[in-house]
């Protein structure tokens, strides 16, 4: 098997006094109604968000035994892999010197219509999470790990069933399908843009993505976004129509940064399938047991008969927002930060997490106030990069209260110059919207 050492590991675990809580899941009498489908989603996201994976943190052993894994349930429910035994490999070059080595999946799933199937639909979700931290708790260093429950063995757990589902009724699919996990998604997409623009060579003949990412919490909505785009909208509004077992919401605020962004960079028609933010978000509460398995049973259903619709229908057209593409009348054109064909940069990077960490989290200055009142939660903010790479128009879109509002937009605000986004070889203005997130550690 894939992965011995890792049963070794769990083995090992089991003699230890104290057990990391989302090492297993217990089974207990509440699990005996469990459909097929959900208890092997419970087994599957159990692995994934183990501790053993430590967080699975991109390049680290936690992340490849996480996609070898992958590829052991893909074959066992016999989708041919595509990918090396290892993976698709590649590296990514580090600021110290150092390569950073991660690896894609690639399972293939055939088409039957012969002017069809060498066009593909690609399902994919992201192998990643943030790995390890420290906190100080009570004066005392305490590592913790970012099992990544929700964030993302939900969506790799629901890509396995998708798979499975979409092999056994093959002969009803007329595009080929690429079930693909990508690698080191939260270092800028590398995984997705190391397939479209270096590893697989029909990157032409795709005609649309599906992204899945986050979709464990299903009590707090089910939401698609697809940057507005016409097409794959309709989809949406077309199986309304339908006897369906839960209906997403389509939104048009992009709920977070995932690998649908790196396809609509290639001019790819995307949808992003997505439960949303939730409270243990990048946290050591994103446990196996905050997921709802039973609703994610259903918006794997939903998602299934979306791809069906998708594969078998006509190729979806490009086209950004027409909010977007016209502009407003008189003013100066502003650019999505997605619409760009090179983002705006902060210090070199183009992911706007990068901005997040060493700039946001750096030098942001939790209200004396706030913290003396337990007030916590995260603050949408927005705002404009300028041609000459100031930072602009600053303001909360979505607020918590107004010491962490007035917080959020202090430190946007206080940004050194970025590099302006660049669109057909000139520097645009552009827009970027993120949460800052303003969380207080709880004392034990």
């Amino acid at each position: 098997m894939i992965f011995k050492r890792l049963i070794l590991s769990a083995v090992t675990a089991l003699l230890l006094p104290v057990i990391c809580p989302a090492q297993y899941i217990d089974r207990g009498y509440d699990d005996l109604d469990d459909s097929e489908t959900v208890a092997s989603m419970k087994e599957q996201v159990s692995f994934f968000a183990s501790a053993a994976l430590e967080g699975r943190k991109a390049g680290s052993e936690g992340e490849k035994e996480a996609a070898l894994y992958f590829a052991e349930q893909l074959e066992s429910i016999g989708v041919d892999i595509i990918s090396p035994d290892e993976g698709d490999v590649f590296g990514i070059k580090q600021e110290n010197g150092d390569t950073l080595t991660s690896r894609n999946v690639i399972g293939f799933i055939p088409g039957y219509d012969k002017k069809l199937n060498d066009h593909y639909i690609v399902v994919g979700a992201r192998l990643d999470n943030l790995g390890t931290y420290t906190v100080n708790i009570d004066g005392v260093p305490t590592q913790r790990i970012n099992y990544g429950a929700n964030g993302n063995a939900s969506g790799l757990a629901m890509l396995l069933q998708l798979a499975k589902k979409l092999n056994t009724n093959s002969i009803l699919i007329r595009r080929s399908i690429l079930i693909v996990a990508f690698g080191s998604s939260l270092e800028s997409g590398a995984g997705a843009w190391y397939f479209l623009n270096r590893s697989f060579g029909d990157a032409g003949n795709i005609d649309a993505m599906i992204n899945l990412d986050m979709l464990g919490t299903g009590s707090n909505g089910f939401y698609a976004y697809t940057s507005s785009n016409a097409d794959m909208n309709q989809i949406v509004t077309a199986l309304k129509g339908t006897l369906q077992p839960v209906q997403p919401e389509i939104v048009s605020q992009e709920p977070c940064m995932s690998d649908h962004r790196i396809f609509y960079d290639r001019q790819i028609p995307s949808i992003f399938f997505t439960t949303g933010m939730f409270p243990g978000y990048n946290t050591y509460r994103d446990t196996p047991d905050i997921l709802q398995y039973e609703e994610m049973e259903r918006e794997t259903e939903y998602i299934y008969n979306y791809t069906l619709s998708l594969a078998n229908g006509p190729k979806p057209i490009f086209n950004p927002s027409e909010e977007l593409r016209k502009g407003t009348e008189g003013q100066e054109k502003v650019f999505a930060y997605y619409e760009c064909d090179r983002g705006p940069a902060f210090l070199g990077h183009t992911n706007p997490e990068y901005f997040l960490k060493e700039w946001v989290y750096r030098y942001v200055k939790y209200p004396q106030k706030a913290i003396e009142e337990g007030i916590q939660g995260r603050v949408l903010v927005d705002f404009i990069i300028t041609e000459k790479g100031k930072v602009t128009d600053v303001k909360v879109l979505k607020g918590v209260h107004p010491l962490l509002d007035e917080e959020a937009v202090r430190v946007v605000s206080s940004s050194i110059d970025w590099k302006a986004g660049i669109v057909k070889g000139q520097k645009v203005k552009s827009e970027i919207s993120l949460y800052v997130e303003f969380r207080l550690e709880r004392k034990r």
